[in-house]
């Protein structure tokens, strides 16, 4: 998918620290909690729980903790915890688009903390709607390439029902139509990759170049938005330069 930002990447190389790895798992505990709620408890009948179950086991979540995501989900953890899925749209310093996924139980808190961020970082808020027809759903799976294997790898990404395939610093990202995710992650792990992600993304269409200063401030601004509590995913169509990519990388 040519039109894939170079966010993702950075967060990649970037990785997740150990002081984040709690918010990790709140985040991926609230995308159990809401699956279940909306299809049930059951794995295997559930397509979105069922992704929000592997994701969590890719990021080594406690089986103890996905349990009691599923049963607050389904109501058996008595807790009446209620939570909201909200998403929030607006444009960066620069006019590129960001497409931010939220889980609340406060929306008012979490519409200010957003609003915030943008606006703090020159970024601009706007209307639902504005920037969501850019971004089409799509499942991504990063995966390790070891050498002399990435061309055999992504051949059989591409049997597998993956509809692109780019391969860039020893890492190949695989681009499906949704309901061919899991597919295409059991053909490579039979395969023997080792598979590093897979996620429903929101995927854009087009890029939009930013110059470096404009290029930073967004950064900046994603950053801050990825550590809000509420905020579980976000995405954009930023295209950075390359010395601003090396500085975020380092």
């Amino acid at each position: 998918m040519s039109g894939h930002s170079k966010w993702s990447q950075i967060k990649r190389q970037k990785g997740v620290t150990d002081t984040k790895r709690g918010q990790v798992f709140t985040r991926l505990g609230r995308e159990i909690w809401v699956a279940a709620k909306e299809g049930g408890g059951d794995v295997e009948m559930n397509f979105r729980l069922r992704l929000a179950v592997q994701r969590a086991r890719d990021a080594n979540m406690p089986l103890d903790n996905i349990e009691r995501a599923i049963k607050r989900g389904t109501g058996e953890a008595g807790d009446g915890a209620t939570v909201l899925e909200l998403t929030y749209e607006g444009y960066t310093p620069g006019g590129a688009a960001v497409f931010v996924q939220t889980m609340t139980d406060n929306k008012n808190r979490t519409a200010a903390e957003v609003r915030r961020v943008f606006s703090r970082n020159g970024g601009n808020l706007g209307e639902s709607g504005c920037v969501g027809w850019i971004f089409h759903s799509k499942g991504v799976l990063t995966v390790a390439a070891p050498s002399g294997k990435a061309d055999d790898l992504a051949l059989t990404a591409i049997d597998a029902g993956a509809e692109d395939v780019k391969t860039e610093d020893g890492v190949i990202e695989v681009y499906t139509p949704p309901e061919s995710l899991e597919q295409v992650r059991g053909a490579l792990t039979r395969a023997g990759a080792s598979i590093e992600s897979s996620e429903v993304q929101h995927v854009p269409s087009n890029t939009v170049p930013l110059d470096p200063a404009n290029a930073r401030l967004t950064l900046h601004m994603l950053e801050q938005l990825e550590e809000l509590d509420d905020v579980q995913k976000v995405f954009t169509n930023a295209d950075f330069p390359a010395e601003v990519l090396a500085e975020a990388s380092s």
